[in-house]
């Protein structure tokens, strides 16, 4: 049962990885829940309060910074509320309907058709469309480097405490 506890552990750390690059997978949760996981096949005795405190505090900052960091990229290149949104559904749906691309050409497509609702020029609905590109790439280096960080002290803790 151990065995089979590990790798359903390091599955969903996998996933969780994966996640942070194709949104349509559960990222942070999947690491998440990988802890109950451990807590189920082993013990949850090992991970106390501070423990899930933290790991908590890093979803709650993750799943706020995966937001606000793809709608910096839009409003610093100048875009709207609209933009902002329809960049975020490009996230979510270019992959299915551009299965090689729509992980980029999602939200910039959104991103742009946005602007041009507004009637901004093509040139500026472009420009928002690569902001949103950015937004997008700044978000998964945040999500890379924060649900590593979650594995990382997974690991230290099990191995201290």
């Amino acid at each position: 049962m151990d065995i089979l506890g590990w790798i359903i552990v390091i599955a969903l750390f996998a996933i969780g990885m994966a996640g942070a690059v194709f949104p349509v997978l559960p990222g942070v949760l999947a690491i998440y829940f990988a802890f109950f996981v451990y807590g189920w096949f082993f013990s949850f005795q090992e991970l106390g309060p501070v423990f899930w405190i933290v790991q908590t505090f890093i979803v709650a900052a993750l799943l706020v910074a995966d937001y606000a960091v793809g709608a910096w990229g839009v409003k610093k290149f100048g875009g709207s509320k609209l933009s902002v949104w329809l960049s975020t559904i490009g996230i979510i749906v270019g992959p299915f309907v551009i299965p090689a691309f729509g992980l980029v050409l999602g939200p910039l497509i959104g991103a742009m058709i946005g602007e041009l609702i507004r009637g901004e020029p093509l040139a500026k609905s472009f420009k928002v469309g690569v902001g949103s590109v950015i937004g997008l790439l700044g978000s998964m280096v945040v999500k890379i480097v924060l649900q590593l960080a979650m594995i990382v002290l997974f690991i230290i803790w099990i191995v201290l405490f």
